[in-house]
């Protein structure tokens, strides 16, 4: 079982989804440049943003419930930067001190508190630049270098407040955004074709999609995307 819901409107631009789920097996998580709340029965964590696919740990049919922030916001919301937090699970006691003690005795006897708790956060103001870079790399844009030169920033500077805000640079947020269009397009494309799969998610060819996603996720994308 898994489902999600749309944020409250006050968090929608910070807060992508809230979701639950209750898998009988684990499952493969599959990088997707976000940073997640996520409460169990006896931890309450924040899931940093994935350079690599994981399996989940937690016991079969543990109920987990989980605020997924917008790629490159959680930063605005959780007070440290994301880059911080890359590849780690990191508790919420351990990250706010006393506070995030209390929060998590709060969350785990009330794990729908989550939208509440991170509406009352301090919440920074969004970073234009960094949201038209994001917006153009998820609409297939190519190359980067393309993209950061039209923002009014250095490329240094640019480079810098997107690893803070999103957890890794530019190229590799790329990668994943362009993995996660291929398995879109699988998911909804009448063809079983991966080559054409591949092209319209924007790889050069069959062969580039299968590198990315054997790097990404440690599986073929005929094994991913359940393509023959």
């Amino acid at each position: 079982m898994y489902r999600e819901q749309r944020p409250p409107p006050r968090l929608r631009g910070l807060v992508r989804c809230l979701w639950q789920a209750q898998e009988p097996t684990a499952r493969l998580i599959i990088p997707d440049g976000c940073l997640d709340l996520i409460v169990t029965d006896d931890r309450v964590f924040i899931a940093g943003p994935d350079t690599r696919s994981w399996q989940s740990a937690l016991p079969p049919n543990t109920m987990i419930t989980g605020l997924r922030f917008q790629p490159g916001q959680a930063t605005r919301a959780l007070g440290v930067p994301a880059d911080a937090l890359r590849d780690r699970r990191v508790d919420l006691a351990e990250l706010w001190g006393t506070h995030g003690a209390a929060l998590t005795r709060r969350l785990q006897d009330d794990p729908d508190a989550l939208s509440a708790i991170i509406a009352h956060r301090p919440i920074a103001r969004p970073d234009p630049e960094l949201r038209e870079v994001l917006a153009r790399i998820d609409a297939g844009a190519t190359p980067v270098s393309s993209v950061i030169a039209e923002i009014a920033l250095s490329e240094r500077q640019l480079r810098r407040r997107f690893t803070a805000a999103v957890g890794y640079g530019p190229a590799t947020y790329r990668r994943i955004s362009r993995l996660h269009r291929a398995i879109d397009r699988a998911r909804h494309a009448t063809t079983t074709s991966l080559a054409e799969i591949a092209a319209e998610a924007g790889y050069a060819d069959q062969a580039h999609l299968n590198r990315d996603c054997r790097e990404l996720t440690g599986r073929t994308p005929a094994t991913l995307l359940r393509r023959d």
